[in-house]
């Protein structure tokens, strides 16, 4: 019976999720992430400069009461993955679909829009877990007259600092405008790239001197780890820069003056740690070089050590090939002592040759 031929399976390539916006019109809301399967939970925050509440609404209609609240609102919603509430709650306060199309695009850069009624912003809010490692989320936020909406993947976060100021009324967040409570979000996204700074200066040290102690593959593979993480990072916080700026120099009536001198502190904030990225991301590159020039260094410390050996040898290996040629008129072979004497000459050779390059400092 003639064998079966065995077909060979086509090679398959892992699509993008971008694959699956293909095709779709624009402002089409689809959620391109990771972290499926989420139910969206909704907790809002109102408060003026006299009480605060916690809400966290059963049905959409009651959402909805907040966006003309005499309070201010915070209205914070977790999980991005359903798609059609993310529609609803667009809906419902009034927002482009366009700007919901970016909202549950994890992959977008970040970026600030200007609508007619509210101001839209996207960045990238970075945090070091439990597991001491850097993590990144997708957060957008949307600023109305008299609420803040913010959306983001998980319910880690970086926020819990804004709200135990605005649950005990520290600081002057309680009675500021919503515009204040945007800034204050932001502020609290920007002051912990500061923590990811750290999280890099502890690497780079750490690999400094692992670099310099016992250089290895492993070693290598892990500083360039560090620099895709770097480029990374530099890649979701650089442009905050420009966007604090336009924020700044923006003449949207929702942005209040006194505000916008905040800002200007929060800009001072990220120039400061894009010199910071670009520093690092120099020392990371100059890791690499370091790490080749320690091994560089190690091979002629071995190479150093053969030559040496080598050169001993060979003299004392074109003595023994003399004498070990054989041939019947060599006096030194009958001599009684000739075996001895030799094996002198060969010795102080030997001893005369280290002496040598001991004082040499080639040892």
């Amino acid at each position: 019976m003639a064998k079966k031929k065995k077909i060979a399976k086509p090679y398959l390539r892992k699509q993008s999720k971008r694959h699956t916006k293909l095709g779709k019109a624009p402002g089409t809301i689809t959620y391109m992430g990771n972290r499926e399967g989420l139910s969206s939970e909704v907790a809002i925050l109102e408060y003026n400069e006299e009480s605060c509440q916690l809400h966290k609404p059963g049905i959409l209609e009651q959402i909805q009461a907040y966006k003309d609240s005499p309070k201010i609102s915070w209205v914070n919603i977790v999980g991005l993955n359903d798609e059609k509430f993310v529609e609803k709650i667009g809906k419902q306060f009034g927002v482009n679909t366009l700007v919901l199309e970016d909202i549950v695009n994890t992959n977008q850069r970040p970026k600030i829009d200007e609508y007619e009624n509210y101001i839209f912003g996207v960045f990238k809010m970075l945090y070091i877990n439990e597991q001491e490692e850097l993590a990144g989320e997708h957060v957008a936020m949307i600023l109305l007259e008299r609420c803040v909406l913010v959306f983001q993947e998980v319910q880690e976060d970086v926020f819990e600092g804004v709200r135990d100021r605005v649950a005990n009324k520290h600081g002057r967040i309680r009675s500021k405008d919503s515009d204040y409570l945007f800034f204050a979000l932001l502020d609290a996204i920007i002051d912990n790239y500061f923590v990811v700074l750290e999280h890099f200066n502890h690497k780079i040290e750490v690999l400094e001197e692992r670099v310099y102690d016992n250089p290895t593959s492993e070693i290598a593979h892990e500083i360039q780890s560090l620099k895709k993480e770097i480029l990374k990072v530099r890649r979701w916080i650089f442009p905050v820069r420009e966007l604090v700026g336009r924020l700044i120099d923006s003449e949207h009536e929702l942005i209040g003056k006194d505000t916008k001198l905040f800002l200007r502190d929060a800009l001072d904030h990220t120039l400061e740690i894009n010199e910071s990225l670009q520093i690092y991301r120099e020392m990371s590159m100059s890791l690499m070089e370091m790490y080749m020039s320690n091994i560089s260094n190690k091979m002629n410390e071995v190479m150093k050590v053969l030559t040496i050996m080598a050169s001993i040898f060979i003299p004392l290996t074109f003595i023994a090939g003399i004498y070990g040629m054989n041939f019947d008129n060599m006096p030194e072979l009958h001599t009684q002592y000739g075996y001895f004497v030799v094996l002198g000459a060969m010795f102080l050779m030997f001893v005369g040759m280290l002496v040598y390059f001991k004082t040499k400092k080639w040892l």
